[in-house]
């Protein structure tokens, strides 16, 4: 039964008020934020701007500006992905400039940034600055011999740009370098391949030279940095460079290639705290320079993430008795205190359910959140008062509450008796309601990473589908993160499989409870997403389309074509290569296209390192040569994910017109099409 203000009208057909152009001219990503005394600084990608990078400062009295002008980017490419490209000290900001990747500082209130760093082929991430001996201490990524690049923690004296001084070298990978309070200990990460900091990574300590012993060293220094440059044996030179930056041999703390260490801190008064996994739940710990690693608060909860970026932050200390922290369970996220001497956790009442990027000062706390009915927002919060305060919010678009599909999390039964979890949404529009009978179609969304997660936040890219009459299922497969390490490793030689069948179980379950319609399930993704996807359409007999975004079709290809970060992850989802490649054969769906019976639509930038825009291509050119409909979207100008608010419209519009010509019902407006070859 109708109301008076509803139109009786099929799922799929409804007409939105929450549309492409809405989302994308109302819509800002919000990250990496840093307190610099009372000030507050964040990133804000803005795709109104070419998907521009902006630093962003909020003062004390409330006013908001700009810190980097047009057009600088800030943005790291480190391990491709990024993350940590600026940092702040006394109002002068340091950060990463994405079309060169040289450090430029940029004094608050001065127009034109100063660079720091030559221009070559090094790039730079996740810094910090050393106030007692007037230098930067960041990740260095030196890609000038070719082939694989060689990642080192330096630091660079901003007196004298040259002196660039190598702290810790032979390691992989290296993350979180940071001081101690009275600059004497120096704690970073390093890992090693076939590892993923998530899999296992190392926290060393070492004691650095005093101030007043730099100059001493410093033209010793230069003749060891000019016979690195010359050198055939970096390590040997290395070495001695980082011997004359410690006063100790660096000492390992704790971690290994089976535990995974997060986001080392030194509280104020000189302890080094740490998120261990090694429990298998993502715990907070605290080490003693006797050697003793004391858990501070184990319980069955996430206080850790996986470091896809540089720069991830779960705690902050307020001071050296107490911390704030944000931890997850079952896919929410809970702010909290901790004291350190009781260890007592006293949870904090926010209305939020996702909860990262923690930062704090004696006074103040500032973290991105969002929930189901809030889009991602900077929120601050004053210690003294309890008050909270929205700084910034990612979208500032006024849509009435009755347009909003609230999620359900859900829990279903999959292979092995085991559980999987995800977020329902259903349908959700006041003005329309289907006709009687009629069941929705159903988009399974997976994730990337595939180590990563989703959340119940607000998005707007969701509530376009379901205010349209679609019903949404966002998985947490196995193998996502935030239910700890026993699942996270469900993946472990299985990519390509337990995800899969994590979402053809998802929407078996809510097919079976005649929430969805059978004949009308489609499965969407990005990056590793876009994979499952992808396998799913072509070893499942479940989904009827699919849309991939930038997804991996040739695992062979992807093992020997991509970044350093990423060039052994594969050894642990699938094995190692070329070892195992009857195996990655096996799970590559451009190898059994002859499986595929079913639409799919594929959306790539033309300019993507992690994975190249070939293995899109295959796959079309394999769906059209079989002579299923197939439609392919390729991008000028766009990496790995979509930055320019024209092509993020492009794609919400295309899947949608891809849906309506293969599921055959007829658009509530009009969109932009795309070619679909050899539609019916």
């Amino acid at each position: 039964m109708t109301t008076p203000q509803s139109n009786v009208t099929s799922y799929g057909s409804w007409k939105s008020p929450i549309t492409s152009d809405l989302i994308v001219a109302g819509t800002v990503g919000l990250g990496q934020l840093a307190f610099d005394g009372k000030d507050l600084y964040w990133l804000e990608a803005r795709p109104s701007e070419g998907g521009r990078n902006v630093i962003v400062r909020y003062t004390s009295d409330g006013n908001i500006s700009d810190v980097t002008p047009a057009p600088f980017n800030v943005r790291a490419r480190v391990h491709e992905y990024g993350g940590g490209s600026f940092w702040v000290h006394n109002s002068s900001v340091y950060f990463i400039n994405f079309s060169d990747q040289r450090i430029y500082q940029q004094v608050v209130g001065d127009r034109i940034p100063t660079p720091l760093t030559p221009l070559t082929a090094f790039r730079y991430a996740d810094g910090i600055y050393d106030r007692f001996r007037g230098r930067l201490i960041c990740v260095q990524e030196d890609h000038t011999a070719g082939g694989e690049p060689v990642n080192t923690l330096v630091s660079i004296n901003l007196t004298n740009w040259d002196d660039v001084q190598v702290l810790a070298s032979g390691a992989d990978f290296y993350a979180s370098p940071r001081l101690s309070a009275d600059g004497k200990q120096l704690a970073w990460l390093s890992w090693n391949h076939p590892n993923m900091p998530w899999d296992g990574t190392e926290l060393w300590v070492a004691e650095i030279i005093p101030t007043e012993d730099r100059k001493a060293t410093g033209a010793h220094h230069n003749s060891l940095q000019n016979a690195l440059n010359h050198s055939s044996s970096n390590n040997y030179s290395q070495n001695n460079l980082r011997e004359h930056s410690f006063t100790s041999t660096p000492k390992l703390v704790a971690g290994g290639v089976e535990e995974s260490i997060f986001q080392p801190e030194w509280s104020p008064d000189g302890t080094l705290c740490f998120v261990s996994d090694r429990t298998g739940w993502w715990n907070l710990y605290r080490w003693s320079k006797e050697g003793t690693i004391e858990p501070l608060c184990p319980m069955e909860a996430e206080f850790g993430l996986p470091q896809w970026v540089f720069g991830m932050s779960t705690y902050a200390f307020v001071s050296a008795e107490r911390l704030i922290c944000s931890y997850t369970q079952k896919g929410r996220w809970y702010l909290a205190t901790l004291d350190l001497s009781s260890k007592s956790l006293q949870p904090l009442d926010t209305p939020y359910t996702q909860i990262s990027g923690l930062q704090a000062t004696k006074e103040k706390v500032a973290f991105l959140a969002g929930s189901p009915t809030q889009a991602t927002a900077i929120v601050q919060i004053n210690l003294s008062t309890g008050k909270s305060q929205i700084l910034r919010c990612s979208s500032d678009l006024a849509i009435s509450a009755s347009y909003i599909s609230i999620p359900e999390a859900v829990e279903f039964p999959t292979e092995n008796g085991l559980t999987a979890y995800g977020f329902f949404y259903p349908p959700q529009n006041p003005d329309y309601q289907a006709p009687d009978g009629e069941k929705p179609p159903l988009i399974v969304k997976s994730h990337g990473g595939p180590t990563a997660s989703t959340s119940d936040t607000l998005s707007l890219k969701i509530q376009y589908w379901t205010s349209r009459g679609f019903a949404v299922l966002d998985v947490n497969y196995g193998g996502s993160t935030g239910y700890g390490r026993p699942y996270r490793q469900r993946l472990k030689f299985n990519w390509g499989v337990v995800d899969v069948d994590d979402c053809a179980n998802g929407a078996k379950y809510l097919a079976e409870r005649g929430l969805v319609d059978w004949n009308r399930l489609a499965i969407a993704g990005g990056s590793a997403g876009g994979y499952t996807t992808l396998c799913a359409l072509t070893f499942r007999d479940v989904f009827k389309a699919g849309a991939s975004y930038y997804g991996v079709s040739d695992l062979e290809a992807l093992a020997t074509d991509t970044h350093k970060f990423e060039s052994r992850y594969l050894d642990s989802l699938i094995g190692a290569y070329p070892e195992f490649q009857d195996l990655y054969r096996q799970r590559s769906p451009i190898h059994f296209t002859d499986r595929l019976s079913c639409p799919v639509i594929f959306f790539q930038g033309l300019e993507d390192r992690v994975v190249p825009p070939n293995q899109a291509e295959m796959m079309v050119d394999a769906l059209k040569a079989k002579g299923l409909p197939v439609a392919y979207v390729p991008f000028e100008g766009e990496q790995h994910g979509f930055r320019k608010a024209e092509n993020i419209k492009r794609t919400l519009d295309g899947e949608l017109y891809f849906y309506a010509k293969v599921f055959g019902f007829p658009l509530g407006e009009s969109v932009e099409p795309v070619e679909i070859e050899n539609l019916f």
